[in-house]
């Protein structure tokens, strides 16, 4: 694929370009002679709109004037504005963040803490932002993940799924909706968020975390953002005692219901879901061909175990 980077941002002509992740969008690494690096991320046709896209980088934008929390700085272009087109797709260009992807296989009981507090903290930021006219951003209800919408994909053609796992995970479905109209989406419950804080969206350096892709952010239930901590995880054994500590840590900065701590549950299966259905949809990834042969069995187990104890662990 042909950049031409230095028709949207004062590179000159001296740098190199790495592609590093091709999920939903590509990302590249930006290396420039003078020691600059940067993360350029080019959007996937037709899953956002501009002015979702714009609206992204003013939560962003808030959220750095307003709050405490590490998030990688957005880059403007030669033409004064962050959104860039780039070999035919939307662009966003951030600052290199020094860190690590943290992994399931670490000790992440600190980890999901932080995590916690600082899900406390965006929802804070959320709910007494007073946001643009023009903000728009996707709505993450059940319709639109597992419902007549499906934004993901059909769960029914999740990757691995098999006819006979269907009935399961048709009931298990069902449940979830029927417990999420009883939670409803009251503004203190189903608001801005996140959306998608998997390991793979934070960077850890030097006990500090920094919040990267708000390509999912949205208007969604407030306790998704736990959820979606333990994403392509929520079958390990350590799953159990992260969501333990990320809902201690939230509560060190605001409150909870038991309502609200009960519907982690729901939401997690929720999610696990949505990801079968993503995955069957974005079977060419290398992610999808890491967990092809197991994830579908291991979500049936969890569906399994969420319609006879009603919750997940």
């Amino acid at each position: 694929m042909e950049l031409d980077l230095s028709r949207c941002f004062d590179f000159g002509t001296n740098f190199t370009v790495q592609l590093i992740n091709v999920s939903e969008n590509q990302t590249f690494r930006i290396d420039l002679a003078d020691g600059r690096k940067f993360a350029l991320r080019l959007a996937r046709h037709g899953y956002h709109t501009v002015s979702e896209l714009n609206s992204e980088i003013s939560w962003i934008e808030a959220l750095r004037k307003q709050s405490t929390i590490l998030l990688s700085k957005p880059v403007v272009g030669r033409d004064g504005k962050f959104l860039q087109l780039i070999a035919g797709h939307h662009a966003f260009l951030f600052e290199w963040i020094e860190g690590s992807e943290p992994k399931i296989s670490d000790n992440l009981l600190g980890l999901a803490s932080q995590l916690g507090i600082i899900s406390a903290k965006l929802h804070e930021h959320a709910l007494n932002w007073q946001r643009p006219l023009n903000f728009n951003r996707p709505r993450w209800d059940f319709a639109a993940a597992l419902g007549r919408e499906s934004r993901w994909g059909d769960w029914r053609k999740g990757l691995g799924v098999k006819p006979q796992m269907l009935p399961v995970l048709s009931r298990t479905v069902g449940e979830i909706e029927r417990r999420l109209k009883i939670y409803g989406t009251d503004p203190s419950r189903f608001n801005l968020i996140h959306g998608d804080l998997r390991l793979a969206n934070i960077l850890r350096h030097k006990n500090k975390l920094t919040l990267i892709d708000f390509d999912d952010s949205g208007f969604g239930w407030l306790m998704y953002d736990a959820a979606t901590m333990i994403s392509f995880h929520e079958h390990e054994p350590q799953a159990e005692s992260m969501i333990d500590e990320w809902i201690a840590g939230y509560r060190s900065v605001r409150s909870l219901t038991n309502k609200d701590e009960g519907a982690v549950h729901t939401l997690i299966m929720l999610r696990r879901i949505l990801l079968l259905a993503w995955l069957g949809s974005h079977s060419q990834t290398e992610l999808a061909h890491e967990v092809k042969s197991v994830f579908a069995d291991q979500s049936l187990e969890l569906c399994d175990r969420f319609l006879v104890r009603g919750k997940i662990f």
